[in-house]
């Protein structure tokens, strides 16, 4: 069996020495063994659920919907039903933020465009972000 330092863990994963340590200490990747000199000791396993959890933090699940999905899969004979759940709940987050951003874009450019390049007193995007009731947004929920 291949084993790892945690500077070798880190250069194979590209995960940073301290984020290693955190991941140990709040119970997502299990405590590696220790050498005769009391140095962590990974193996395949660490190297593997490590690669898991960094794919999973770069496509934006949280720390609790890994914490999750680690969980249900240490038990490869159930069924992935409230894996997908976990997914699907996930994209329509990503689905609402993309929503949300879209309406964002859209009044940013309303208000760059309004802007004539006078002087600060005429200028559009004061007068918008001045504006506390909204009535110059094309949205109030952004």
């Amino acid at each position: 069996m291949e084993s790892f330092t945690i500077g070798r863990l880190s250069r194979e994963t590209g995960c940073k020495i301290p984020t290693i340590r955190y991941y140990e200490q709040i119970g997502l990747l299990p405590e590696p063994g220790r050498s005769a000199g009391n140095q962590r000791v990974y193996g395949q396993q660490h190297l593997s659920r490590l690669a898991f959890i960094r794919h999973s933090r770069e496509l934006g699940f949280s720390q609790a919907e890994i914490r999750q999905l680690l969980e249900l899969s240490d038990h490869p004979e159930q069924p992935c039903a409230e894996i997908n759940a976990i997914a699907q709940k996930h994209l329509d987050e990503v689905n609402h933020r993309i929503e949300r951003l879209g309406a964002l874009k859209a009044e940013l450019e309303r208000m760059v465009h309004a802007c004539d390049g006078g002087t600060v007193e005429d200028c559009r995007v004061i007068d918008t972000l001045a504006d506390h009731a909204h009535s110059q947004c094309l949205s109030s929920k952004h």
